[in-house]
């Protein structure tokens, strides 16, 4: 009869918890690409349900959106706190946090349902936001309900349901993974690398068998020119690096409280200023044409595939319904506006190229606007060359997203996400330390 040794058994047992752990991730990954399956689905439901009643009496959103902004932060007040937001500071507060307990209000499917709900509530009554973020909140969460199985690799988990978020929302598996490294842990982790890998293999794979394979804005094969063409890598760079950066710290400025009279009234009245803030969406739709609201995807994937420019005032008033939507506390992300907004920017510069084809002009917009936001320049320009399958613009978008990163930090010197985790990591601490 074969002996075991003790040390063929520490062997065994260390053999059996590396399995564990691969299967872990890799069932993971498998229920979070369906879950963003089922939220993308459903979100174009919800817009179409949007749309189908602007069908009916286009002023009928200076109703329907200020009560839905107030509805939907008293719901995420009063049953799901924390699920305000895009969800991804949350998550990356949680993966600072050392104490599961105190990651349990971030991440937890309590949240990950609140979360599905509210945003779906956010696009039914015309809200500028988009479902991409939530997923990464949503993939952390289911993440970290299946870590309570291996509680040592929590960190871990959370990171990898956050990237395979990305990588199934969008169906863009590079930008996944670069997004874990560069703006989830800020670091490449060797030890979890692998890991990271294969949940966001399954989530992709979930992805394509349940919606096929797919580029998120079709195909955009164009390129820039020769000669005067790169002139508008620059211009983008910085026109939409200033307006990212600005928009990052509109939103750090009223997540940490405005001085004075305003900031508390803010505070003191959430639902009214709710209310206002989807007034304010509302008119901003009404001087649009009803283009600005939802995610804005429609609009910017007609524009780069019809190389029909969009509305001269379209970046300006998705920059504002962004804002507002934002601000008002109402659960929503900020990945797909951010990528409408730049486009419009990229169309009102393509504007000043007149033999340049718009839809290579309106990606530089949309790489620079993002990387201002985020802070985040290769994930930007990777998100944006797989979302429209056009490796011929991957140079001028890698300069476009430097020139922008370089700009944003100009007006705003705190990464957008970063900053706003640091307020979750502090509640969640003080909570802790309170008797």
């Amino acid at each position: 009869m074969l002996k075991i040794t003790p040390r063929r058994k520490r062997w065994l047992k260390l053999t059996s918890a590396r399995w564990q752990r691969r299967v872990l991730f890799v069932a993971g990954g498998l229920v979070v690409g369906a879950a963003a399956v089922a939220l993308a689905e459903l979100a174009d439901q919800a817009q179409l349900a949007f749309n189908w009643l602007l069908s009916k009496s286009r002023y009928a959103s200076l109703i329907v959106t200020p009560a839905g902004f107030a509805l939907s932060v008293y719901l995420t007040q009063r049953y799901f706190p924390n699920a305000q937001g895009s969800g991804i500071p949350q998550a990356i507060a949680a993966r600072h946090l050392s104490d599961t307990r105190a990651r349990s209000p971030l991440v937890s499917i309590r949240i990950a349902i609140g979360k599905v709900l509210l945003t779906l509530l956010g696009l039914l009554c015309g809200a500028s936001v988009g479902r991409e973020g939530p997923t990464v909140q949503v993939g952390a969460s289911i993440m970290f309900a299946l870590g309570r199985l291996s509680p040592r690799r929590q960190p871990g988990l959370i990171l990898a349901g956050a990237a395979a978020g990305v990588a199934a929302a969008f169906n863009t598996p590079l930008a996944g993974i670069v997004f874990g490294i560069e703006e989830m842990s800020r670091a490449f982790e060797t030890r979890t690398s692998s890991l990271v890998i294969a949940t966001v293999i399954a989530a992709g794979l979930t992805s394509l068998a349940l919606m096929g394979n797919y580029a998120y804005f079709g195909t955009t094969p164009m390129a820039l020119g020769k000669g005067i063409d790169w002139l508008a890598v620059p211009v983008c760079g910085v026109a939409g690096g200033a307006a990212g950066g600005l928009f990052s710290r509109i939103l750090i400025s009223m997540s940490r409280g405005l001085p004075g009279t305003i900031g508390l009234f803010i505070k003191g009245r959430p639902l009214l200023f709710a209310l206002a803030c989807g007034l304010a969406v509302a008119l901003c739709g009404l001087a649009s044409g009803d283009t600005i609201y939802g995610t804005g995807y429609a609009q910017v994937k007609a524009a780069l595939e019809t190389g029909a420019p969009l509305p001269a005032d379209f970046g300006v008033l998705k920059f504002l319904a962004t804002t507002f939507a934002a601000i008002s506390g109402i659960p929503g992300g900020i990945f797909a506006p951010s990528l409408a907004v730049g486009a419009g920017i990229g169309a009102n510069i393509a504007s000043l190229f007149h033999q340049t084809p718009l839809a290579p002009i309106m990606l530089l917009g949309m790489v620079a606007y993002f990387a201002g936001v985020v802070q985040a320049p290769i994930t930007a320009f990777v998100i944006v060359t797989e979302m429209t399958d056009n490796h011929a613009m991957v140079v001028p978008l890698m300069m476009a997203s430097l020139i922008a990163y370089g700009t944003s930090r100009l007006i705003c010197e705190e990464g957008l996400y970063h900053a706003l985790a640091k307020g979750f990591v502090a509640k969640s601490e003080a909570a802790q330390a309170a008797p």
